[in-house]
């Protein structure tokens, strides 16, 4: 199984649409399900992931409460025999890696997938992957947008991040 992990969309403050360099490498990986971390930020955000796959998610700290019922916080998905857990990260103590572990510590999860810092990470660390895809529409101080590509077979799992630019007229018109 091929999932796509976005995070931190900040739709519409960053557009009215997920960018198509996003949508088209979705479309490319043949996803089968969609992870999002958070900060959608617009109540109609979920259905532009819901065109591409069947959606999965935690509300972020700039979420509406909308959101916040529908999705909560803080979820335990197993997909292919991989526990897999989803968390913003947001918090007023420590980093978000750190908060984001802190939420499954007391819960045995393979992947831990967070969002928050707009920062991509994948590593593994104490035997169970982390993966925050950074941002497709806001790369703060990142070079390039980014999402993630988790493809679990056999109950392994092989996480890969995206990088891409957006094209020029895109992000002149989002903005």
């Amino acid at each position: 199984m091929k999932i796509g992990v976005v995070s931190d969309t900040h739709l519409p403050r960053f557009g009215d649409r997920l960018p198509p360099e996003l949508l088209r490498g979705l479309g490319r990986a043949r996803v089968e399900l969609v992870l999002h971390l958070g900060d959608f930020t617009g109540p109609d955000i979920p259905r532009l992931l819901e065109e591409v796959a069947p959606l999965e998610a935690v509300a972020g700290n700039n979420d509406p409460p909308a959101l916040v019922r529908r999705f909560g916080r803080r979820k335990v998905l197993t997909v292919g025999g991989v526990r897999i857990g989803l968390v913003h990260g947001d918090g007023a103590r420590g980093t978000t890696i750190g908060r984001s572990v802190a939420a499954f510590a007391d819960e045995p999860v393979d992947v831990i997938c967070f969002g928050h810092s707009h920062q991509p990470v994948c590593q593994r660390r104490e035997g169970r992957w982390l993966v925050n895809p950074g941002s497709p529409t806001d790369k703060r101080t990142q070079a390039r947008y980014s999402y993630a590509i988790v493809h679990i077979e056999d109950r392994c799992v092989a996480p890969r991040l995206v990088f891409f630019d957006r094209s020029a007229a895109r992000a002149t018109s989002s903005r």
